[in-house]
C-alpha cells in the first residue's frame, strides 16, 4: 500500500505563507488523484484541494480559492500545497490522500 508522508506544517502569523508537501515514501503518485483535506477541532473534515494525475486538473474549496495552490513534482513523487494569505480559520491538521492511502497529517496553526 502506498505510504504518504506530509511535512511543512507549523506556526505562522495571519497573512503568512506555508508550503505543505506530500511525498510517496514507497511507490509513485503518478497514477493517482491526490487530495488535501483538513480537520479542525470541533469541525467536519474539509477537502481543501485535489489534483488529477491524468489531466493535472485541480480543484479548490471555496474557502481557499485564490489563496492556495496545489501542484505536483512527479520526479520527486511529491504533491505540494502552497498556502498564502493564511487566516486563523485555516488552522487544522492537514492530510493528503489517494483513493487507498492517507498520510499521518501535519499541523498548521495560524495565530498572532
Amino acid at each position: 500500500q502506498l505510504q504518504l508522508v506530509e511535512s511543512g506544517g507549523g506556526l505562522v502569523q495571519p497573512g503568512g505563507s506555508l508550503t505543505l508537501s506530500c511525498t510517496a515514501s514507497d511507490g509513485t503518485l503518478d497514477y493517482y488523484a491526490i487530495g488535501w483535506f483538513r480537520q479542525a477541532p470541533g469541525k467536519e473534515s474539509e477537502r481543501v484541494s485535489c489534483i488529477i494525475h491524468s489531466s493535472d486538473n485541480t480543484d479548490y474549496a471555496d474557502s481557499v480559492k485564490g489563496r492556495f495552490s496545489i501542484s505536483r513534482d512527479t520526479a520527486k513523487k511529491t504533491v505540494y500545497l502552497q498556502m498564502n494569505s493564511l487566516k486563523p480559520e485555516d488552522t487544522a491538521v492537514y492530510y493528503c490522500n489517494t483513493s487507498t492511502s492517507w498520510g499521518q497529517g501535519t499541523q498548521v496553526t495560524v495565530s498572532a
